[in-house]
């Protein structure tokens, strides 16, 4: 029997291994995509970027399917050992979910980083704010002048917000879905702030420049935390790549010696153990360098 035909024959029965899971778990694929999708739309819509959410389920399919593929051809190249397939299964599987939830972890970082950037926006958003009060500008007019002089994010959320009020709105019930879409404990504090100040009284221009001196004692904080744990996270980020970096250039360069390695039970344990003990490290290391101020 020619390799090619016992390639064939492999990649045949991987194909229909494969499609019968999916037979059996279809059910539960459906289910996990529409609350993939519902997710995902939910956070777009919530960043005011107007992209199909279907789209990103159809690339995280793809992604899933490809590194699932990908993962376990190595243990089909070995005919004579029909175990690895199994073996192989188990760890293409946990690898194609990760891919399948790629897209959302970069939705969710790229919400990650628009609330940062808007938190730095608050910053001239808030002596803006002040500066229009002590002129004689009412809270919504204040508000007004935020949007007409600050750039995204600042400007589409406050624009919402007013157009909520112009709808009929209440005010407070405006600033609690401002305060719900951002999830930023500083416009928390600022918009408790007005709904106190409205209610029962007080000086918000002199509330605003008090607020202004926490956030940037916050940011002083937080840069220098980042800056005293940066060497330390560069020499995580080496040390959890470099066995990855060195399993690869040796597939590349020496790919008699790693193949019959990757295509055995020890250099499947090993390559599982790795990457369990890799990303412990990695979770405790931003466990430690997470400090909440």
């Amino acid at each position: 029997m020619t390799l090619p035909l016992i390639l064939a024959l492999c990649a045949l029965s991987a194909a229909g291994l494969a499609w019968s899971l999916f037979t059996v778990f279809s059910g539960n694929a459906a289910s996990l995509s529409d609350a993939y999708e519902s997710e995902v739309g939910r956070t777009l819509d919530a960043m005011f970027l107007f992209v199909p959410a279907k789209r990103l389920l159809e690339i995280g399919w793809a992604i899933a399917l490809t590194v699932f593929f990908l993962t376990l051809l190595p243990f089909c190249l070995s005919p004579e050992k029909p175990w690895l397939i199994p073996l192989g299964l188990c760890v293409a599987l946990p690898l194609g979910l990760l891919g399948f939830q790629s897209p959302k972890f970069l939705v969710h970082r790229l919400r990650e980083r628009r609330r940062e950037r808007f938190t730095m926006q608050l910053l001239e958003a808030l002596p803006m704010m002040s500066n229009a009060l002590r002129a004689g500008f009412s809270v919504t007019q204040a508000f007004e002048t935020v949007a007409r002089e600050l750039g995204p994010p600042m400007n589409q959320e406050i624009s919402l917000f007013l157009r909520q009020l112009h709808v009929g709105m209440g005010f407070s019930e405006a600033l609690q879905e401002l305060d719900a879409r951002m999830a930023c404990e500083d416009l928390t504090l600022v918009c408790t702030a007005i709904d106190i100040a409205r209610r029962s009284g007080g000086n918000l221009t002199e509330i605003f420049d008090a607020i202004v001196e926490t956030i940037r004692g916050r940011l002083r904080i937080h840069q220098h935390i980042k800056t005293l744990t940066a060497q330390g996270r560069l020499q995580g980020i080496v040390i959890g790549a470099m066995p990855f970096l060195l399993a690869i250039g040796m597939t590349v360069f020496k790919p008699g010696l790693m193949l019959p390695f990757i295509c055995s039970v020890t250099g499947v344990l090993t390559l599982v153990s790795v990457t369990v003990f890799v990303a412990l490290g990695s979770w405790m290391i931003r466990k430690i360098v997470a400090i909440d101020v």
